[in-house]
Formats: C-alpha cells, structure tokens, sequence
C-alpha cells in the first residue's frame, strides 16, 4: 500500500514556530481556500494560517517556516496591548484619560482623569472603566445615528452596542443599527462619521456610487475621518478590559 501524505485530522490546530520568541499560529483547514494564506490580526496579533483541504500538513508546516521573517515583522507592527488598571492610560473622545483610584462611590470624570472606588482596584476595575465607556458611547451614538436617519427620512428600529472586532458599525435591512462601543475612545467627529456610515445604509445597503454620494451628503469631510479609522482603529481594539 502506498504511503499516504500526512493530514491534519483536525480542522483547527495550535501550533508553535520556533524562534525568539516562539509565535502561536492557528492553523486551519478551509475546503473553500484554493491556496495557503498567513493572516496576522491588526488587533491582537492573532496568527492564523488557513490551508486547502488537500495540502498536507507538512507543506503548510513549511511554507510557515518560508513566512517566519515577514510574520515577525508584522507582529513588531501590531500594538502592544494594554491592560486596564489602576494607574494606566486609555483613550477617550480622542484625548488621554488616566485611570486612577479616588474617594468616590462611583465613577467619576474629573478633567483629565477618571477616579475609581478604591474597592474596584484589581479585577472589577476593567468591568468598570468599560462600563463606563459603554455609558458614554451609548449617549453620543443613539442620538447622533437616530439624527442622521432623521435627515434622510428613514427609520431606525434599534440601535445596540457591542465589542466586535472586525466591523465598527453595521446595518440590517429592517433598521437595526449595531455600533462598537469603543468608538467613544475615537475623537468625536470620528464617531460621528460611523453614525452617518451605518444611517446612510438604511437607504443603500451597499457600498455603491450612491451610497457613498449619501455619506457624502450627511458628512462633506468623511474620508479624514474615515481614513483616521484606518490608520488608528487598532490601537482602540489594543486596550484589554
């Protein structure tokens, strides 16, 4: 019988490349991909290694080997991550806000430092600060989305907030808007490009010609804005609640 190449067995395996240091990549096995791709994610420096059904493993063993000087140089460029604690720094409407512990019950927003009771040092303070944060975003988006949606005489179901990586904002076909709540952390006039972005989709859910006019129309000066997103998105996914 003829020596069978060998497999992965699993669709998703954990592997190590060896180096200083050692990187975790995420090797996965898509029926669907025609050739082997290495994805590096802007936000946490996640390494996935997606490879067709019939490549064996060693092959993809090797081409990750051929790809370990570019990885590295992609993950130099990720942002660092950043814990949220007593002491550190995060953004808020595009300014720094220190987080520091003071003789307060709650929350609270003094200048340019955000005072937490002593009792949430440790694990409660990153539940706090988000929540926080969730707070503010949700006052500056609802209003500023159902004010957009107003302008174009469409209407808006609901509107929720969430921490998802890989959109900032979305839109269904029934007027449900979905923003990331880290965009509080975005200078403001960022936040409400995204607003205007999904509130323009409840009439183009598309990205086409038209669609972009209406962005346009809403938000004369969007790609600043939209290419501020690009360039600095990331480093608002980089702090670790």
């Amino acid at each position: 019988m003829p020596a069978q190449p060998d497999k992965m067995t699993d669709k998703t395996e954990v592997i190590a490349l060896e180096g200083a240091p050692s990187i975790q990549v995420t090797m996965r096995r898509c029926p669907r991909a025609r050739r082997m791709s290495l994805r590096v994610s802007g936000l946490d420096g996640r390494v996935t290694l997606s490879i067709p059904k019939t490549v064996p493993k060693a092959a993809a063993l090797g081409f990750l080997a051929e790809k370990a000087e570019w990885l590295r140089g992609a993950l130099q460029r990720v942002p660092t991550q950043t814990p949220v604690q007593i002491g550190s720094t995060i953004a808020f409407k595009g300014l720094p806000l220190h987080i520091a512990s003071g003789p307060t019950r709650g929350m609270h927003l003094e200048g340019d430092t955000l005072l937490v009771p002593p009792d949430s040092e440790g694990d409660k303070t990153p539940a706090r600060v988000a929540a926080f944060l969730k707070e503010h975003a949700r006052r500056a988006l609802v209003p500023a989305a159902r004010a957009y949606a107003h302008t174009l005489g469409e209407a808006v179901t609901s509107i929720s907030l969430r921490d998802t990586r890989s959109r900032w904002g979305s839109c269904t076909a029934d007027g449900r808007l979905m923003f990331s709540w880290r965009l509080i952390m975005a200078p403001p006039v960022v936040l409400d490009y995204v607003a205007a972005h999904e509130a323009a989709h409840l009439r183009h859910m598309d990205h086409s010609r038209a669609y972009w006019a209406c962005v346009a129309d809403l938000m004369p000066a969007y790609q600043r804005h939209r290419t501020w997103l690009r360039q600095n998105g990331a480093q608002l996914h980089s702090y670790r609640f």
